[in-house]
């Protein structure tokens, strides 16, 4: 899925920063490594943290003063921090669902869409 978005998307700075985001949480997911990614280390389950994160991300997306790139790369945090948000908890999803989703990452449940957003 990441590959056929990267083919697809249009060359930008932009992009191109918000791909290496979105490549550099599938990897820290991959590789189980938290040296590579500060979200291993967050708690995803306390939505004041995640709304704190959010908001420093967006603070940087949209400042003028850094490039392109950072500006993407920091809106595609921001964006997955909406999506975790708006997740919902998995105490209210089926069990055979709640089973598939404790397995399941949050990076993997929002690309492979087993979560709602």
């Amino acid at each position: 899925m990441f590959e056929r978005l990267r083919e697809n998307v249009q060359k930008t700075e932009w992009n191109r920063g918000y791909l290496q985001a979105l490549h550099g949480m599938l990897l820290a997911q991959k590789l189980n490594d938290d040296r590579y990614v500060f979200i291993l280390n967050a708690n995803l389950n306390d939505e004041k943290e995640l709304k704190k994160y959010r908001n420093d991300f967006l603070k940087h997306a949209k400042n003028m003063l850094h490039a392109d790139y950072d500006r993407g790369f920091f809106s595609a945090w921001a964006e997955y921090m909406r999506v975790l948000i708006k997740m919902k908890p998995e105490e209210t999803q089926s069990k055979e669902t709640g089973k598939a989703a404790e397995k399941a990452t949050p990076i993997q449940q929002t690309l492979d869409g087993s979560s709602p957003p």
